[in-house]
C-alpha cells in the first residue's frame, strides 16, 4: 500500500513480498518506473527502509516501512551551457559550420541523467558560445539538423534559427547536401569504386548496433572510392572517400562492415582494438608490438550545400585530425622490408 506526504512516498512491504529484492518490489510497485530509476534512487539513498538507506538486493521479509525520498520521474532533461572550445569552420546569421573532435557526443540521450553523461556534449558548447539556437530539435538537440558519431570528426551545419534548421532539414531530406568522408578500413576491397545500397535497420539483439541483413530497413546508399591501397607490416588497408546520399545511423561503418572490411578502430562492427603485426614482421625494431587508435578512422572531410536564406552555395572541407594522419604515417612507413 503506498501513500504520499508531499514528495515524500510510503509504501507497506506485505507478507506476500517477503522474499523479493527491493528494486523488483519498487517497479512492481510503483507505475511506469523504470528498474534503471529505481536503482538510481536507491544509489542516491533516496529509499529508505525502516528508516534506514539499503541496497536494490536487499530481501524484503514483509512489514518493512520504504521512503521514497525524491521523485520517482526524473525532470525533463535540458542541455547544459558550458564553455568547451570549438572549431569554428563558418558563422552567419542563419548557421554554423563546426569542426567536430573525435570523442564528443552531439547531444545528451534521452535516457541521460543530469551527471557526466549530459556533460561535454557539442550542443553544451554551442549553447555556451552562441546563447539561443533553433528549438525545432528540442531541449536535447537545440540547433542540431544532423549529427555526427561520437567517435567520428569533421564538418556538421548547426542551425541558428527555426527557418534556417527547416530549409536544411529539407535540403538533407531532398538529397541536396553534399557530405564527403574519408574512412581507413581492413582490408582490400575487389573494385577500386562502388556503391553500396544496403536498407539499414537496428539490430534486434544488439540495440546498439545497426544491421543490413534484416529486411525491412531504411534507404541508404554509400559511394565509395580508393584513394589509396597499401600492405604494411600490420597487414592490408584500404584509404577510401565515401560519399554518402542519405544519413542512416552507423550508415558508412556498417556498410563497409557488410563488405567484410571494417572501419579501423570500429570494434562495434568487427574491427580489432589493437592491430598487431604478423610473427615475421614483430620481430623488426622499427615496427610497434601494436597499433591503437582509440577512435573510428572515419572523418568528415567535405560538405556542400545552399545557404538556407540566400540559395549561394557554400562549401568547406577539413582535412584529417592529427591522431589520424598520425596513425595513417605509422602504417604507411611500417610498408618497407
Amino acid at each position: 500500500m503506498a501513500q504520499h506526504e508531499s514528495a515524500i512516498q510510503y509504501i507497506t512491504a506485505t507478507a506476500e513480498d517477503a522474499g523479493k529484492r527491493l528494486d523488483q518490489f519498487l517497479v512492481s510497485h510503483i507505475p511506469d518506473v523504470s528498474r534503471a530509476r529505481v536503482q538510481q534512487l536507491i544509489g542516491q539513498q533516496k529509499v529508505q527502509v525502516d528508516g534506514k538507506p539499503a541496497k536494490p538486493s536487499l530481501k524484503l521479509r514483509g512489514g518493512e516501512r520504504i521512503e521514497i525520498l525524491g521523485d520517482v520521474q526524473p525532470a525533463p532533461l535540458r542541455a547544459i551551457a558550458e564553455e568547451i572550445p570549438l572549431e569554428i569552420v563558418y558563422e552567419d546569421d542563419d548557421l554554423v559550420v563546426i569542426n567536430k573532435p573525435a570523442g564528443m557526443m552531439v547531444h545528451a540521450g534521452a535516457g541521460a541523467t543530469e551527471d557526466a553523461r549530459n556533460r561535454g556534449t557539442l550542443v553544451n558548447a554551442l549553447l555556451h558560445r552562441f546563447g539561443n539556437l533553433s528549438g525545432v530539435g528540442g531541449d536535447l538537440r537545440p540547433g542540431i539538423v544532423h549529427r555526427l558519431d561520437r567517435q567520428t570528426s569533421g564538418l556538421m551545419i548547426v542551425a541558428k534559427n527555426d527557418i534556417a534548421h527547416r530549409k536544411l532539414a529539407n535540403a538533407f531530406a531532398s538529397r541536396r547536401v553534399h557530405k564527403t568522408y574519408i574512412a581507413l578500413v581492413q582490408g582490400w576491397l575487389k573494385q577500386r569504386s562502388g556503391t553500396i545500397s544496403s536498407p539499414i535497420s537496428r539490430d534486434r539483439i544488439r540495440r546498439t548496433r545497426m544491421t543490413t541483413k534484416l529486411s525491412g530497413g531504411r534507404e541508404a546508399v554509400s559511394h565509395y572510392r580508393v584513394v589509396e591501397q597499401f600492405e604494411s607490416a600490420y597487414g592490408k588497408f584500404s584509404l577510401l572517400e565515401v560519399k554518402i546520399e542519405t544519413g542512416r545511423t552507423h550508415q558508412i561503418r556498417v556498410h563497409m562492415a557488410s563488405l567484410g572490411h571494417p572501419v579501423v578502430g570500429d570494434t562495434l562492427y568487427g574491427a580489432t582494438g589493437e592491430i598487431n603485426p604478423p610473427a615475421a614482421s614483430s620481430k623488426r625494431p622499427d615496427i610497434a608490438p601494436s597499433l591503437k587508435l582509440g577512435r573510428n578512422f572515419l572523418h568528415s572531410a567535405e560538405i556542400r550545400f545552399e545557404q538556407p536564406k540566400t540559395g549561394s552555395e557554400l562549401a568547406f572541407s577539413r582535412s584529417l585530425p592529427m591522431e589520424l594522419q598520425t596513425f595513417l604515417e605509422q602504417l604507411r612507413s611500417s610498408t618497407g622490408h
